[in-house]
């Protein structure tokens, strides 16, 4: 009787002939008269008890018609039948990715592609300039996890990413999105740091200078500016911290000078990714010809802009962005092994710097 399935002798190469794409399993079943699932299990050299039901010849069959036609393993397809791409997402809430060295994210990346090359991922590069619409992240999701960068993240939609089961690690605390994983820096010890420093020279009456809005990293150094001025007995009062929406526009020559002849000896500014209130406070002490840290001492809680990043260097403390970036490859390699997924507070370096000093004399 003839066979329902005519098996085709091993070595013809049918439709190879002029052929630009890659040769399927379906094709190497067809030419050596099996099964895909038959060819499947040959061709992964799985060892377990259903490719163990395999005989030789059969397996054999399987092996010449692979090699007739020239198939290779798809490594893509491997892990994606595996559910996994060995891909690490990295997302910036920036409208270009920051590749400048003297960019504040720049130190965060290379922490994470030294840690990820280590453990084996490659990544994938996503940024804000793709945001828009309720479905902004959903690109991310064509790798295994994603890490987030910014400021100021899209609550909503890294709560869908949390709620569907999507390994997300934030990059700075955001404990206010609950299950939402994340690293961060110890903003409140650094900044109770330098309030103590400037307590230690003399200095009790200390204004911070923030952007006007609830970014957990400013509320953080608030914390720690706040604490410091209790701890030391400073005036800890609401006139102690300037929030400002506009810090060019508010922090002016006219207004320091009118708080320094007030008694205010010590500013201290908040870093962020755009440097307003350091460059507000810097442009205005200088506009008003008072001398540092001889009439007035400052502080800076994080790093100066690149373009301000010259002497004098600004008393505060560095933010550890390259640990950091590392400490979330590592979250996120533990939250996919099912280890855990908190990454203690990294620490902040202080920073003497040459601003700051004993009080001067009043203008």
């Amino acid at each position: 009787m003839e066979q329902s399935r005519k098996r085709a002798k091993p070595g013809r190469n049918p439709g190879s002939v002029g052929r630009t794409s890659r040769p399927r399993q379906a094709e190497v079943a067809q030419l050596a008269g099996v099964s895909q699932a038959t060819v499947s299990l040959v061709l992964s050299a799985r060892t377990d008890g259903k490719a163990a039901t395999i005989s030789e010849e059969t397996r054999q069959r399987v092996l010449d018609a692979a090699r007739s036609l020239g198939y290779v393993h798809d490594p893509a397809a491997r892990r994606l039948a595996a559910a996994r791409n060995n891909l690490l997402g990295v997302f910036s809430f920036t409208a270009t990715f920051p590749t400048d060295v003297q960019h504040s994210y720049y130190p965060f990346l290379v922490g994470v592609e030294q840690e990820a090359a280590a453990r084996g991922y490659d990544l994938v590069l996503f940024t804000g300039s793709s945001a828009g619409g309720p479905d902004a992240l959903s690109r991310v999701r064509l790798a295994d996890g994603c890490l987030f960068l910014g400021r100021h993240a899209p609550g909503a939609e890294l709560k869908r990413l949390v709620a569907d089961g999507f390994p997300v690690v934030h990059l700075g605390r955001r404990e206010e999105l609950e299950g939402l994983a994340w690293v961060g820096a110890d903003y409140v010890s650094a900044s109770r740091a330098v309030v103590e420093h400037l307590a230690a020279l003399g200095h009790r009456r200390i204004v911070l200078v923030r952007e006007d809005d609830d970014a957990p990293a400013s509320t953080d150094r608030q914390r720690g500016f706040v604490e410091g001025l209790a701890a030391v007995g400073g005036d800890a009062g609401p006139e102690a911290v300037l929030r400002c929406a506009d810090p060019a526009g508010e922090v002016t020559a006219e207004r320091v000078r009118a708080l320094v002849e007030d008694g205010v000896t010590a500013f201290v500014a908040e870093e962020t990714d755009t440097g307003a209130a350091w460059r507000a406070l810097d442009a205005a002490v200088r506009e008003a010809g008072l001398g540092c840290p001889g009439d007035v001492s400052l502080g800076l809680l994080g790093a100066p802009p690149p373009d301000l990043a010259t002497a004098p260097v600004p008393m505060g403390f560095d933010v550890p962005r390259h640990q950091l970036g590392a400490a979330a490859v590592r979250l996120f390699a533990a939250m996919v092994a099912g280890e855990g997924t908190h990454e203690p507070l990294v620490t902040c370096a202080f920073r003497t710097g040459e601003t700051a000093g004993p009080p001067g004399r009043r203008p």
